[in-house]
């Protein structure tokens, strides 16, 4: 069994190391061949142990980058080209454009080139996403100042998918080291996945069979705490209702309209009587993305943007089936015609307490986030826009190991790779403790000093947990052993059918 470095160095210590280098700047190249004084000190210490302390700086150009340049689901074209050419310069094969979408990838990195008969058991999957939220763009203050261009709000890291696609791109880095190292005990596979914020890109990887040879997929998100106790989410189904109907004056012609708005209303009017005759826990909210261009023209077009959440996806189905129902509805009472799109469609996470373990492990083991007197005041300043008051201890101390698996009234797109492969994640505390996502307060801390620590927590976990799954398999036969045992539960089928992924749906 293959020693840990968080096992060999005394945790007082390690903290010691971990604020002379989280103060420290350090420089990294292209291919991440250049090795820091910290790395070759710590690669003294056990050369068999992957250090994400030697990427940080590579980690934080690709956040930074992101984050002032933001971009929506499916068209994060630059992001995407980032990382892959991060990827490609450390030696990392990469398959670009896969499932049908442009800016989908898979890097591979399987030392001593390509064995004949494939890669080398077990494969090690890191996903990462990349996409920004619509009208989130804030500078990095803490006061809200939104960055508006000729009256359009700018979108935003506000779910700080530029943290995770920065962390885990360290955290390949990092691990492509340590398999040249130790080049017999697998590979790995970076999963590029764009459009998580409704989007559903893991949706169509899964659907692409491209987890089909991956052992174990580890990921994780920013938070305001950090922890890997293991849980769930909602099941999730997204689309847009589209209404047709006549155009005409308002005030002199009313008689010859039919207002697709109208329909669009009706529909929200039916819908949110629903509210009272679904099953707890449901939730159910849209926007009115089309409602009309003028007062006095009957609109004879009108969209209304709907998702619906659950924890079990038979509901979700269920639920689904009784919009599309309002919606005939609505086109009947209206005298107007209704179709509507399906965008997104997530299943629940599925849970694996033996890996969730496992990576609480690390989290222990690893050093705390420490913040300057600079960050600290910033920290609190923020906090006060929300009515909470910063402590220091709470951001740096680990949420404690719970076993019982909670469920979060979120979606996402993991839900569907952890019905393919044993999956665990972590959170990590990117934002101060009470920040939702979702928000302007998460939109700035992403892009600060705050975040990018968090961001290199997260990776060294995910580091230290794929290299415990290298170097003692029966973690992953454990973990396997498991997932069947879940999944057997309830027979997977992805929620978005036969369709393709709706690459214009941020248009």
């Amino acid at each position: 069994m293959m020693m840990h470095l968080c096992t060999i160095i005394p945790k007082a210590v390690r903290h010691k190391l971990a604020i002379a280098v989280l103060m420290s700047s350090i420089s990294v190249i292209g291919a991440g061949k250049a090795q820091s004084v910290e790395q070759t000190e710590a690669s003294t210490i056990d050369s068999k142990a992957a250090i994400t302390f030697a990427h940080q700086s590579t980690m934080k150009h690709i956040a930074k980058t992101m984050w002032e340049k933001p971009e929506l689901g499916f068209l994060e074209h630059n992001s995407s080209a980032l990382m892959q050419q991060t990827l490609i310069e450390r030696g990392f094969k990469v398959t670009a454009g896969i499932a049908g979408m442009p800016t989908a990838f898979i890097a591979q990195y399987s030392p001593k080139g390509q064995l004949k008969n494939g890669e080398r058991k077990p494969v090690i999957g890191l996903l990462a996403e990349m996409d920004a939220l619509p009208s989130m763009g804030v500078l990095n203050t803490s006061d809200k100042q939104p960055i508006i261009t000729n009256g359009y709000v700018h979108p935003g890291h506000a779910c700080g998918h530029n943290l995770f696609a920065g962390g885990v791109i360290g955290a390949a880095l990092s691990l492509a080291d340590y398999l040249d190292t130790h080049p017999n005990q697998g590979s790995l596979k970076v999963f590029g996945a764009p459009a998580e914020e409704g989007g559903s890109g893991k949706v169509y990887l899964v659907k692409a069979g491209v987890f089909e040879d991956v052992d174990v997929a580890l990921h994780w998100h920013p938070s305001d705490s950090t922890t890997s106790s293991p849980s769930s989410s909602l099941a999730n189904k997204s689309g847009k209702f589209r209404f047709y109907g006549v155009a005409a004056h308002a005030a002199t012609a009313p008689d010859k309209g039919r207002s697709a708005l109208d329909g669009v209303e009706a529909m929200n009017m039916m819908v949110n009587l629903m509210r009272e005759h679904v099953p707890d826990g449901t939730r159910i909210h849209y926007v009115i993305t089309d409602g009309g261009t003028a007062p006095n023209v009957v609109p004879d077009f009108a969209e209304v943007y709907y998702y619906v959440r659950s924890a079990q996806p038979a509901v979700v189905l269920s639920l689904w089936d009784r919009l599309e129902k309002a919606a005939k509805g609505a086109a009947l009472g209206t005298e107007t015609r209704v179709d509507w799109e399906v965008t997104g469609g997530v299943w629940n996470v599925l849970p694996n307490v033996t890996l969730s373990k496992l990576m609480h492990k690390h989290i222990d083991a690893s050093p705390p986030i420490i913040l300057t007197k600079s960050e600290q005041q910033f920290a609190s300043e923020i906090s006060s826009t929300r009515e909470q008051t910063f402590s220091q201890n709470a951001h740096s101390t680990p949420e404690p190991f719970d076993e019982k698996i909670t469920v979060w009234s979120a979606s996402t797109d993991v839900g569907d790779v952890s019905w393919q492969v044993p999956t665990v994640g972590l959170s990590s505390a990117t934002w101060v403790k009470g920040t939702p996502p979702h928000t302007w307060q998460a939109s700035a801390m992403s892009g600060t000093d705050i975040g990018y620590k968090g961001m290199y927590l997260a990776s060294e976990v995910i580091t230290q947990t794929a290299i415990s799954l290298f170097s003692e398999p029966e973690n992953i036969s454990k973990a396997k052993q498991e997932f069947q045992l879940r999944k057997s539960t309830l027979n997977y089928e992805s929620m978005l059918g036969q369709r393709a992924p709706a690459l214009d749906y941020r248009k």
